[in-house]
């Protein structure tokens, strides 16, 4: 430990007080939201630019003239307080609008996944009992398939909003434009009368079971994540600029990023989806100084072609999750990044960490009580003492993280009561408590001086989970799709590591229906594309004459995990989906090499 360590230590102290006071406990009734914030920003710039986007930018002031138009056409279609409304949209300006506009009447926005169609977004839409949906010109179509579902039977309007314009708003739809277009540019009295306990959205998370969960993300907790990212984290003012290529109905890119830019006037640089090669030339024309990632974006910046002056460009500080250790310090040194605050958290946890004094390698530390217990992995389940209680974990030894629930912890959970019941662990250290299972393992890593804080690194997921693109993908939800199909009798499903890439891809061990000798690979290709998002799709096929299970007919995924897709290992036939295919190909031994090298294009 350096005295310089302990000076750049030291020299965050005045952070972190801040921190604490900005996320301290407030009553629940206390009067404040997201769009209230925004509010104040345009009161502070009002013509300072507060987007950009594919050639267009809208200034504070415009942006939020823009929503409360939207606002008044809401209300006048007879919305009303805590009524959910599906929003199916791209990143743009428009989902901006609609978001802040939502917010402003306290109405709650479901923020559904882009990627999804048929039965899944069905799903989404019919667990919030949402009264409306607002949808993009460019989902059009995946709206269409499912608007006269008789799930959807709570669901009084769909909204349209234009893109490019080529399709115009179908005669099942109302234009929202056209709608906003008279109404008035004041803000409305009802964000004064939103509070910290209403209900801001709901953000959709796969969880360890079945189809996705509406995850309730209250005015308090968007709140507080937004402050983590611009007091904390980004630690940004109204002269930076935020670049952000995530989808914005995911935590990552709207809580850290949008709610960041909201709160202090920061202009945001926004990109329907991320592009490798256009990421530096966009960073250095705009000026931005600030970057929300996940690993993956990171790892695929690596793999563009490297240029000397790579460093040269206006980017500061960055903050995401998933940024593994193996390749932190090339990318910092690479793009000149001097400020890396990685972060750990679920959309519905109540723990969360983040790298709040710039050291490597690591998600930083947390002020709220929690514990890391033994698990035993392969048996997939926690470890007890003979007195049935959790046991933690020693220094430096990964462990199951679980957050305490209290009055100042509060774990918002789901839609569903039962599926939030689930995730509770009950009576672990005594009799009474309760503990929010996060899924993850963790472990604490010695990062030299930090201020009596420990520090802690994320391991890996467990369980019937793996993430994958960005997204948690349930095991379950996926074998209940492959086990539709005709020649399928049954499937494991399971995450599988590629070299190169974050996370762990999608693999599936099938047994065949009886009197079936070979799957038709073509037909089942095209179940499982029309039936799941490409980030859950498994990549790799396993075909086995039958499937291994406990003597309770528990499924056994931990040699099946260990063995992979390796040939060496598995004498079964072995299928892959390559990248910018549809179809599943026998592995070969070339490809193989190719995915081991990391160059196998994932």
């Amino acid at each position: 430990m350096g005295v310089r360590d302990v000076v750049a230590t030291l020299a965050h102290f005045p952070t972190l007080a801040r921190v604490k006071k900005e996320v301290a406990p407030r009553p629940p009734q206390t009067p404040d939201c997201l769009a209230a914030r925004c509010e104040r920003t345009v009161a502070r710039f009002p013509d300072r630019v507060a987007v950009i986007f594919e050639g267009q930018s809208v200034t504070w002031a415009e942006l939020n003239s823009r929503a409360n138009r939207y606002a008044g056409a809401l209300r006048e279609l007879g919305l009303a307080r805590g009524d959910t409304v599906s929003v199916v949209m791209e990143n743009r300006i428009e989902f901006l609008t609609a978001l802040l506009a939502l917010n402003k009447l306290g109405l709650v926005a479901a923020l559904i996944n882009t990627n999804l169609r048929g039965r899944q977004l069905l799903h989404c839409m019919h667990i919030t009992d949402s009264v409306a949906c607002l949808f993009g010109e460019e989902r059009m179509e995946a709206i269409e398939q499912v608007r006269d579902a008789a799930e959807l039977a709570s669901l009084r309007h769909f909204l349209y909003c234009a893109d490019s314009g080529a399709q115009p708003c179908p005669d099942w739809a109302r234009d929202t434009d056209e709608l906003a277009a008279q109404q008035a540019t004041d803000n409305p009295a009802d964000t004064a009368r939103n509070t910290l306990a209403d209900s801001a959205l709901y953000v959709y998370t796969s969880g360890t079971t079945g189809l996705p969960k509406a995850a309730v993300i209250s005015n308090r907790r968007l709140l507080i994540s937004a402050a983590l990212s611009w007091v904390g984290g980004l630690r940004c003012t109204e002269r930076d600029r935020i670049y952000l290529c995530l989808p914005l109905y995911h935590g990552t890119g709207l809580f850290l990023g949008v709610g960041a830019a909201f709160a202090t006037g920061a202009s945001m640089v926004i990109r329907r989806r991320f592009s490798a090669s256009a990421f530096l030339d966009e960073v250095r024309e705009h000026g931005a100084t600030c970057f929300v990632y996940i690993g993956e974006v990171c790892r695929y910046l690596l793999h563009t072609p490297r240029a000397r002056d790579d460093h040269r460009n206006p980017l500061l500080k960055m903050m995401g999750n998933g940024l593994r250790p193996d390749v932190w310090h090339d990318f910092k040194e690479r793009f000149g990044v001097r400020r890396i605050a990685e972060f750990y958290g679920s959309s519905e946890g109540n723990v969360g960490f983040v790298n709040f004094l710039n050291k490597d390698c690591t998600v930083g530390m947390t002020s709220v009580p929690m514990a890391l217990v033994r698990y035993d992995v392969d048996a997939d389940e926690i470890l007890r003492d003979a007195a049935g209680r959790c046991i933690e974990v020693d220094a430096g030894e990964a462990g199951l993280l679980l957050g305490k629930i209290t009055e100042a912890t509060v774990f918002e959970g789901y839609t569903s009561a039962e599926e939030t019941e689930k995730k509770i662990l009950r009576d672990a250290f005594e009799d009474g408590d309760a503990w929010f299972n996060t899924g993850d393992l963790m472990r604490t890593v010695d990062v030299g001086f930090s201020l009596g804080f420990p520090h802690y690194q994320f391991v890996d997921r467990v369980g019937d989970t793996f993430r994958w693109k960005s997204e948690n993908v349930s095991t379950n939800e996926v074998g209940e799709i492959i086990n539709g199909h005709s020649e399928v009798h049954f499937c494991n499903v399971y995450g599988v590591e590629v070299p190169g890439a974050d996370g762990r891809a999608g693999m599936a061990a099938l047994v065949l229906a009886d009197g079936v000798a070979q799957l038709d690979v073509e037909s089942f290709s095209r179940h499982i594309c029309a039936n799941l998002p490409s980030y859950a799709r498994p990549l790799f096929l396993r075909i086995q004459p039958e499937l291994d299970t406990t003597v309770t007919f528990k499924m056994v995924k931990g040699d099946l995990r260990k063995q992979g897709y390796d040939l060496e290992q598995v004498e079964d036939p072995l299928f892959v989906m390559r990248p910018g295919d549809a179809v599943y190909t026998p592995l070969d031994a070339s490809f193989l090499a190719r995915i081991k090298s990391g160059q196998g294009g994932f």
